[in-house]
């Protein structure tokens, strides 16, 4: 028989998570005649010490908690399905004394990132602790800094921090955003206004661009049942400005800047003019005269895009980027503590800037975890940042 040809089939198989104890041998060598003392190996170095979990198995725990959002009892259950019956509290705790060893990476990511642009996008969202001597669970918040410039093609890698702090008031904000002068990116929270005024104590006052995405849904959510011309119109009056923004995404800032002015701010203009005198028309106390009126006084902060092309119509980008934290909220419910808000934060901050750059979450924290068990931290710091692993898919 002679081959003439081939028929090739293929299948997606799946190989099930298999759980191995590693076992590692240091035999102790000493001399028969008592001329020298005992010799040994060094142990290798573990992340925990004193502990039981690889670098791999702490990187899968926190990845399926914060990326897959699967709280840790539901892991326990898992793995004792799979004969490794441990404890949520001895997993809590695994990952609650990782965290901590995490904090210098991210505090130093919080750092880049203001450093390394002159626009960056802010936003927060709850984070239920548990308050034990109340016998219920407190509001404490994420806040959740981003920089993302790829928009105007700025050379920045992007990247998001989140910080774990016990409330929403704009002492906050300016604690947070301490040593940052440019523009943020926000929505109309009262929080951030005085970041704009000569009271900041952080800085210089920022410049506050406000986000058409925000202004858009007040009116959509002031729309009457019955529905209502007015509403229709606007929204296709701001379908036309995000017609322009798709054209110059990814363009130079002097590009971008120049379209705008040649094509979004008469848009604008006219934007506004006509939703002052919709507003003359409407009764203020009203859902929709209330709706009208939030982007009325806010014009200079929605007007803001049109001068500067480094900045973006709305704030989409960082809403898109805590709802992995929101997700984890509405799956494990609360953390156990503020510390565990705080590494709540950090997990997120890490996993976040890797699906940013592309980089494979638990690739990179198994990577991480290594290379803190083996002090590379003070070696360079720099070098364990998500987006630095982007260039180096192999890690």
């Amino acid at each position: 028989m002679v081959r003439i040809g081939e028929d090739r089939t293929e299948r997606l198989d799946y190989i099930p998570a298999l759980y191995q104890v590693i076992v590692s041998v240091r035999p102790k060598y000493a001399c028969p005649k008592g001329l020298t003392g005992v010799v040994q190996a060094r142990a290798a170095a573990h992340l925990l010490e004193s502990s039981w979990p690889t670098e791999a198995l702490l990187a899968q725990i926190a990845v399926s908690k914060h990326s897959e959002h699967m709280p840790l009892n539901r892991q326990a259950v898992v793995m004792a399905r799979h004969g490794v019956p441990i404890d949520r509290s001895v997993l809590a705790d695994w990952m609650g004394r990782t965290g901590a060893l995490i904090a210098p990476v991210v505090d130093r990511m919080a750092v880049l990132l203001k450093l390394g642009s002159t626009r960056l996008y802010v936003d927060e969202t709850t984070a239920p602790v548990l308050d034990p001597g109340r016998g219920k669970t407190k509001t404490g918040y994420l806040w959740a800094v981003l920089r993302d410039d790829r928009g105007w093609n700025g050379p920045a890698p992007p990247g998001v921090v989140f910080h774990y702090r016990p409330g929403r008031k704009g002492d906050y904000a300016d604690e947070i955003l301490t040593g940052f002068n440019g523009t943020i990116q926000v929505d109309a929270y009262g929080a951030y206004t005085h970041l704009a005024t000569p009271k900041r104590t952080g800085g210089d006052p920022l410049r506050l661009a406000f986000c058409w995405a925000h202004g858009r849904r007040k009116l959509i959510k002031a729309k009457p049942k019955k529905g209502s011309p007015i509403v229709d119109e606007a929204l296709v009056r701001v379908a036309a400005l995000y017609k322009v923004e798709d054209v110059i995404r990814g363009a130079d800032p002097v590009h971008r800047r120049a379209i705008r002015q040649e094509l979004s701010c008469p848009l604008v203009d006219q934007f506004f003019a006509w939703l002052a005198a919709q507003a003359a028309r409407i009764s203020r106390k009203s859902d929709l005269g209330m709706a009208l009126a939030y982007m009325l006084r806010r014009q200079d902060g929605f007007r803001l895009f049109l001068e500067d092309g480094h900045v973006d119509m709305d704030s989409n980008l960082v809403e898109n980027a805590i709802r992995s934290p929101a997700m984890n909220r509405r799956n494990a419910l609360f953390a156990g503590h503020d510390e565990g808000g705080r590494s709540w934060a950090r997990f997120a901050s890490l996993i976040g800037s890797c699906k940013m750059n592309g980089v494979e979450p638990y690739a990179y924290l198994r990577d991480l975890f290594t290379r803190l068990a083996n002090e590379h931290l003070d070696k360079d710091i720099d070098a364990l940042m998500p987006w630095a692993y982007a260039a180096t898919p192999s890690q």
